[in-house]
């Protein structure tokens, strides 16, 4: 592993993934952790903020350019910003189950989906994470990554956690 991909990159690569490293833990911590709490609001608060920087970092990357300088990465940018506004106003008319969707969402796409795209060959964060090992090695490694992701989603899903399977979805009052 080496910093010196991530360190050589322009400022919008840095601060997308300065926003969205802790977007990811703080996500899975809030999606795991009791919610309508104190902490949960605050730390949701919080989350929301690091999407949005994230989301909004995007616009300045243009590394995969597949429709001018964009790809199609970017449309899941606008779907995070929109889709913040929508659990943003979700939570505050006490629609939890809309509220749920909505951030289950943003995590699963912009989180989980779009970060085991970074792992693949000739990304940024494979050659940070990777660089040393043999292909084989990344390989296993980035496989081992996606299967506890994928776990991880599956076990919250079950849970309940996700989505609200398994659990009322009830409006608070």
């Amino acid at each position: 592993m080496t910093l010196a991909p991530l360190l050589d990159a322009p400022f919008a690569v840095q601060l997308h993934v300065a926003t969205v490293i802790p977007a990811a833990i703080l996500g899975a911590l809030l999606l795991a952790r009791p919610k309508g709490t104190r902490w949960h609001r605050l730390l949701g608060k919080i989350w929301i903020a690091l999407m949005v920087v994230t989301a909004c970092s995007t616009f300045f990357i243009h590394e995969i350019k597949l429709v001018g300088d964009f790809s199609p990465i970017h449309l899941l940018s606008i779907y995070v910003l929109f889709g913040s506004r929508q659990a943003i106003a979700a939570a505050r008319r006490h629609d939890i189950a809309a509220h749920r969707g909505h951030v289950a969402r943003m995590y699963l796409g912009g989180i989980v989906v779009a970060g085991l795209f970074t792992l693949l060959p000739g990304r940024l964060m494979h050659a940070s994470l990777f660089s040393g090992l043999s292909n084989w090695q990344a390989a296993a490694t980035a496989a081992a990554l996606a299967a506890l992701l994928i776990a991880a989603t599956v076990l919250a899903i079950r849970h309940g956690r996700l989505f609200g399977v398994g659990k009322s979805s009830k409006r608070l009052a």
